[in-house]
């Protein structure tokens, strides 16, 4: 079969057919589970576990099972917040501590149960903490998985391990100095994530940063991150100079994804201004589909505490609206092209549309002559 006009040095270096990358989106591990990892992978591109909040045990789990899913290459995607307040595992002891340092932010987190009308409880999963990276850290190396990707932080500390098992690191970057910093870390491949993207991102749009992160960090090759769902923005990254695309809003309605059935209803009826920048359920800035939560928060005067201690204080509300079956409550997270997006689809479908628009695009624009 001949290769596809897509075709970069990102598909000879992992054996894939198309330079896609399905983003390892974390909310609790529902975004990318094995089945949509498994799918993506099928389909000819390459995907990625979400794993930041799930214990070491769960992530060795879900690797094992994205194995029995597919033979083709797969990576996780944990956080590793450079900047992350101190923290034990034990959630009891972070409470405490949120109680005794943060009294104005633990009495309104308690007041949303009431707003909003949920039952008290409390999460009793370890909270984020250098100790609980670390093990998922150990197993990624142990498992030997092809690729491991920091979603947020800094991986530096990860790429010697990760060379001595034969694991690539991506590290993803929201600006030029970051991207810097993790090339000469010796990172393998580095994404940049551009404003518009969802989940944890920063300030500067896509346009700008991709082209400057790959004249900043040549020759470390670069993914284009934020804003990809379709051929004409995938080839948009291309023309950047990224050698393919992380892509993860367009993958939440995939059939295969585990996310809410409300929040995929969010997706598909929001507008892009629906989707806002905010610190509300983790501390840090994230783009999530508005809802009362965050404009509550916002009215509140209090600024987010930093994570995971933000996390920590809204993780007990976020159970009880699981619990409630209150989805719209819970955190949505979603880049602005989510409002381009009006259906469910297989992740095939999703990923060979995406292809083969691209390849039409490319093909028109060969044809195109500029006037004198």
């Amino acid at each position: 079969m001949s290769k596809s006009i897509l075709h970069t040095s990102l598909c000879d270096d992992f054996k894939i057919e198309h330079p896609v990358i399905l983003a390892g989106m974390g909310v609790k591990g529902m975004a990318t589970p094995p089945k949509l990892v498994a799918a993506v992978c099928n389909a000819g591109g390459m995907g990625v576990l979400g794993c930041s909040w799930l214990d070491h045990n769960e992530v060795r789990r879900r690797i094992r099972e994205t194995r029995n899913l597919t033979d083709r290459p797969f990576g996780v995607d944990l956080l590793m917040p450079a900047s992350m307040a101190e923290a034990v595992p034990d959630r009891a002891e972070v409470r405490a501590r949120i109680q005794r340092d943060f009294p104005k932010h633990a009495a309104f987190a308690r007041s949303l149960f009431d707003k909003f009308g949920l039952a008290h409880m409390t999460d009793d999963r370890a909270a984020m903490s250098a100790e609980f990276i670390r093990r998922q850290v150990d197993v990624c190396l142990e498992e030997r998985i092809p690729l491991f990707v920091a979603g947020l932080g800094d991986p530096a500390w990860v790429v010697p391990m990760a060379r001595q098992v034969g694991m690539k690191v991506m590290g993803l970057v929201g600006n030029v100095r970051n991207a810097e910093r993790q090339a000469k870390a010796g990172v393998d491949y580095i994404i940049a994530q551009g404003y518009e993207a969802g989940g944890h991102t920063g300030r500067i749009a896509n346009f700008p940063l991709i082209p400057m992160v790959v004249d900043a960090v040549k020759p470390v090759p670069v993914l284009a991150a934020g804003a990809i769902a379709d051929g004409r923005t995938l080839v948009a990254g291309l023309a950047l100079g990224a050698v393919g695309a992380w892509v993860g809003t367009a993958f939440l309605l995939a059939e295969e994804s585990g996310i809410y059935p409300r929040h995929q209803e969010e997706i598909i009826i929001g507008a892009a201004e629906d989707f806002v920048i905010t610190r509300a359920y983790t501390g840090k800035t994230a783009r999530d589909y508005r809802n009362d939560v965050i404009k509550a928060w916002d009215e509140s005067g209090l600024s987010p505490l930093p994570m995971p201690l933000q996390g920590v204080l809204m993780d007990d509300f976020i159970a009880a609206a699981d619990a409630a079956g209150r989805a719209e409550l819970i955190n949505n997270p979603v880049g602005q092209i989510g409002g381009m997006l009006k259906r469910r689809r297989p992740a095939r479908d999703i990923m060979m549309s995406m292809v083969q628009e691209a390849e039409q695009v490319l093909e028109q624009l060969s044809k195109v002559r500029v006037a004198r």
